[in-house]
């Protein structure tokens, strides 16, 4: 019978395949602790969900993965390397916010930052790099506003520009805060699709920061649900149950199915919502 290996030794291994490995990962502020003794890995190609209520560390987990904030326990790794700022592996697609409408900067040009963005002095240029933004922009399905000034788009043309701009080097893991937030429902559709399109494409990990599981729900392989200093791991069946809800919270929480979407009912910071309504607050 063949010797079965020790747990560490289990852990380091799944931690080495994997495209983002964090181990009895821990981070506070103060004596506010938002998840101790952390230990996850996603798997190239893989889609998870990151939910919670504003303040359980949704957006630090971010920070910590981009190198950005420091665990105060615990180590992050990002395709078998320690975390570092500006790593090529990752793309970033942020919350979404309005440019100002006398911006100069064209769709194209916020497009091109995702390539030289992180280089000083002047932009490159040149057939490929404009092949490289052509092809990224058709990607998004943005082609036909390429030289349009952003300010004049629409808040889910801009999320494309910014999923393209995020895609440039074809990183290993797109880490995505809240990417869907002001847009209607139909861009939500576009642009969830477009981002589980370079998954399967590319191979790409995937962690998807959001209040509001349903427009992406088709997509999710698993979820991290982040409450009161706790966190549950596992598909959404296991994670988004009544159970599992009103164990994290303290509190009598029920989850509805209906018709393949969730809807949560009796959270603290609200009566009835699909889950979950968008709060204000940056976590």
């Amino acid at each position: 019978m063949p010797a079965t290996e020790p747990p560490n030794r289990q852990a380091a291994a799944a931690a080495a395949g994997s495209a983002i490995a964090l181990t009895d990962a821990t981070l506070a502020y103060g004596d506010r602790v938002l998840w101790r003794d952390l230990d996850l890995q996603v798997r190239p190609g893989e889609f998870l969900a990151v939910l919670g209520p504003n303040g359980s560390g949704k957006t630090s987990l971010l920070r910590v993965l981009l190198g950005l904030q420091a665990l105060n326990s615990g180590t992050a790794r990002i395709a078998g390397h320690a975390v570092r700022r500006g790593s090529r592996d990752i793309g970033y697609i942020p919350q979404q916010k309005a440019f100002r409408a006398g911006s100069p900067l064209r769709a194209r040009d916020l497009v091109g930052l995702g390539l030289d963005g992180h280089r000083w002095g002047f932009r490159l240029s040149g057939r490929p790099f404009r092949k490289r933004v052509d092809e990224l922009l058709d990607l998004v399905g943005a082609s036909a506003y390429a030289d349009v000034p952003v300010g004049l788009l629409s808040g889910g043309e801009q999320q494309r520009l910014r999923a393209a701009q995020a895609l440039a080097t074809d990183p290993k893991v797109l880490l995505c805060d809240e990417p869907l937030l002001s847009l209607d429902l139909h861009h939500q559709q576009a642009v969830s699709s477009l981002i589980d399109g370079q998954r399967r494409r590319k191979n790409t990990a995937v962690v998807f920061v959001t209040h509001e599981i349903n427009p992406i729900i088709d997509y999710v392989d698993r979820v991290l649900y982040l409450a009161g200093g706790q966190f549950r791991v596992g598909t959404p069946e296991e994670v988004m149950t009544t159970a599992v809800l009103s164990d994290m919270y303290g509190t009598q929480v029920k989850v509805i199915r209906n018709e393949g979407r969730l809807v949560v009912v009796g959270l603290p910071d609200a009566t009835t919502h699909e889950h979950g309504g968008h709060e204000d607050g940056e976590d």
